[in-house]
């Protein structure tokens, strides 16, 4: 007569908190009673009645003992009551009932009308009930839902044991009746899981036992399942009702579940009065070692753990706090959602978890996800650190004295004075950005790392600046990008090192400060003119680059052309004119006016703007002969008139011998010209 346990059988999580935190309760010599069965358990609750934690039915009876709420919950208005009368409460509702409290009272606050998909009588129900703050309506069939009056507008939720298959067929009346319907399915998983599990089994199955209290709504819903996919089945509460011709058939196979208010205890009791009959008909050693071999196996299924143990589980129940995983230990593991790393994880997915706590007080075997991570992550660091290599990271918080940053998943603490070679004056600017750490301290006892952006920085822009030097030479052409700027120069970034340029070495023409050639940031192509590695100077030229002006003087300024020109520069013999930045020709005093002045100054001045006449260009020696004067007098008729005069006394003065010639061929024409009037 072969044998099968359903995997998730017994007590589910809400359950077997409320149990042993009431079995608690009864130790402490508080003197205290529940409102209502604890369970729907009569083993359970006599139990515990045994141990002084006898029921009661209404708050009145209190008497100002200490009151445990039964894990199916109670309205808020009985809640109320037992407060206002003094009594201290302990809250034994199920997790996923609360969660259902919780929905039905804030999605009513604002009048919406409450569909509770449920069993009316159910203490779960009324009990949930209590907590709308409007209308609410029972409804356990599409039948009874069809009757409800037309509504605009709704919210549905489902007591937490409602067979799936009769909350989808109610709910697919309500949303044809109700246009504005919102729906919550508050089903526990771990109902579905059971009763997908046992109707499975019973499909397998010759026989099958169900186990649970008769006034369990949970177990007749599992016996129902069962009864639908194998007709012998039966519904017991405890192994003396157990039929003995049950097992009359060696070869049959018979399977066993339990509802989610049957104790552990109750479970083997059961599989051992299975086990008796199986072997009555052996020897006594025969049945003993066959009886300790079977229970071996079903012990086998509530394994040892640990705190630090490391598993693999299965998810059985997912809420929107907390994930229920199957372990193979007596209760399930409980991760909540901020110690989970994946969070798209699925029922029936496979992950692994670690032992936080065995017991949190309630019972509950609490699990993380994320200690796993961590310490593969601390791992991989450490392992990173004995190599002395730099670290990925990302600024997460900015706290007083530096900066936390997240390294692949562990905490660093990076000192203010370790993110940069200056001054950090906002440290927040660095939170959400991405950077390279290196690890100065690490105490692997505590699980603390300090790490410094500074020193990847130095060592990278010594390594940039050794990279940098070996690349220059004297005379070679580089790209750059202007840094700073200075009244003498521009800075220049010239692969990791920086090289001044001079601001005589900037432009061809006379400039007053390097920003009207340059700006910061901007890309420029520079020539090396000088190194000095021992001192870390470079000098560099930038108009180096640039056409030279006198390249094609000639062409641009033939002689006899007339251009425009700025004064730059007055000394005693003449006027420096630039033509263009880089490019200056002299006007001679003598040149400077139409007539004789004592000072250039008493003609023009610097920064005047004036036209003036090409006289000559001399490439070799950079010079060029320039003429105000012959661009105010350009005809000889002016000066022929002033010749004319009877009195008029002439004075030669010439800037050079070409000048005098000219000046003195205009006189004598000037005297030609006068003698033929006079004959005439």
């Amino acid at each position: 007569m072969p044998l099968e346990v359903a995997a998730h059988a017994g007590f589910c999580m809400g359950v077997r908190r409320a149990v042993e935190m009431a079995e608690q309760a009864a130790q402490d010599g508080i003197p205290s009673c529940t409102l209502g069965e604890l369970i729907h358990n009569p083993a359970v609750v006599a139990s515990l009645e045994a141990k002084g934690l006898c029921s009661i039915r209404s708050p009145e009876e209190a008497g100002g003992r200490r009151v445990l709420i039964r894990s199916h919950g109670v309205s808020r208005e009985v809640l109320e009551s037992l407060q206002d009368a003094g009594n201290e409460v302990l809250d034994l509702t199920c997790p996923f009932v609360d969660r259902l409290h919780r929905i039905v009272e804030e999605s009513s606050r604002d009048g919406t009308p409450i569909i509770l998909v449920g069993e009316r009588e159910h203490p779960e129900v009324r009990g949930t009930a209590g907590w709308a703050h409007g209308e609410v309506r029972v409804v356990a069939e599409p039948e009874e839902a069809e009757q409800l009056p037309g509504m605009e507008r709704a919210v549905a939720v489902a007591q937490t044991t409602f067979p799936p298959e009769r909350w989808e067929a109610v709910l697919e009346v309500l949303r044809r009746k109700i246009r504005g319907l919102s729906a919550h399915c508050t089903i526990c998983n771990a109902t579905q899981i059971r009763q997908k599990e046992a109707t499975e089994l019973a499909g397998r199955m010759d026989a099958m036992i169900v186990i649970g209290g008769r006034n369990s709504a949970n177990t007749r819903k599992l016996y129902e399942a069962c009864s639908s996919r194998c007709s012998r089945t039966i519904l017991v509460e405890s192994a003396a009702e157990i039929p003995p011709a049950f097992a009359n058939k060696g070869s049959e196979k018979i399977g066993i579940t339990a509802g989610a208010s049957t104790p552990t205890d109750s479970l083997k009791e059961v599989v051992t009065r299975m086990s008796e009959l199986e072997n009555k008909d052996l020897t006594q050693s025969t049945e003993e070692e066959n009886h300790k071999d079977f229970m071996a196996e079903v012990e086998s299924t509530l394994v040892r753990i640990r705190p630090g143990q490391t598993l693999t589980g299965r998810v059985v129940q997912i809420t929107d706090d907390e994930v229920c995983v199957s372990i193979g230990y007596k209760a399930d593991g409980l991760i909540k959602r901020a110690d989970l790393v994946d969070q798209d994880v699925k029922l029936d997915d496979e992950i692994e978890v670690e032992v936080v706590k065995v017991n949190d007080g309630e019972g509950n075997v609490l699990l993380s996800q994320r200690n796993i991570v961590n310490r593969k992550a601390w791992d991989a660091l450490m392992a990173k650190n004995e190599e002395g290599g730099y670290v990925d990271a990302v600024g997460k918080e900015a706290v007083k004295g530096g900066l936390i940053a997240d390294i692949g998943g562990v905490r660093a603490f990076v000192p203010a004075s370790q993110l940069s070679q200056r001054y950090v004056e906002k440290i927040s600017d660095y939170v959400g950005k991405e950077m390279k750490l290196k690890i100065i301290e690490v105490d692997k006892q505590k699980k603390r790392v300090v790490a410094s952006r500074k020193a990847v920085v130095a060592e990278e822009a010594a390594a940039k600046k050794k990279e940098a030097w070996e690349k220059l030479e004297e005379g070679v052409v580089v790209h750059g990008i202007v840094r700073r700027l200075t009244d003498f120069g521009a800075f220049v970034d010239v692969g990791g090192v920086d090289g001044l340029i001079h601001i005589t070495d900037l432009s061809w023409g006379r400039i007053k400060h390097p920003s009207e050639i340059v700006k910061p940031n901007q890309e420029v192509d520079v020539k090396v003119l000088s190194l000095d590695r021992e001192k870390e100077r470079i000098q560099l030229g930038y108009k180096q680059l640039q056409p030279h002006p006198w390249d094609n003087a000639v062409e641009k300024y033939p002689e006899g052309a007339i251009v425009d020109g700025k004064v730059v520069r007055i000394t005693d013999f003449g006027a420096f004119v630039e033509l263009e930045p880089g490019l200056d020709g002299l006007v001679h005093i003598s040149q400077c006016a139409t007539t004789r002045v004592a000072k250039v100054e008493d003609a023009v001045k610097v920064g005047e703007e004036v036209k003036v006449k090409v006289l000559g260009v001399d490439p070799e020696k950079k010079r060029i002969s320039l003429s105000i004067r012959q661009v105010l007098e350009p005809e000889v008729p002016a000066v022929v008139e002033q010749a004319a005069a009877p009195e008029a006394e002439y004075e030669v003065v010439a800037s050079d011998d070409k000048i005098a010639e000219e000046f003195v061929q205009a006189v004598e024409a000037v005297e030609e010209a006068a003698e033929k009037k006079t004959e005439e």
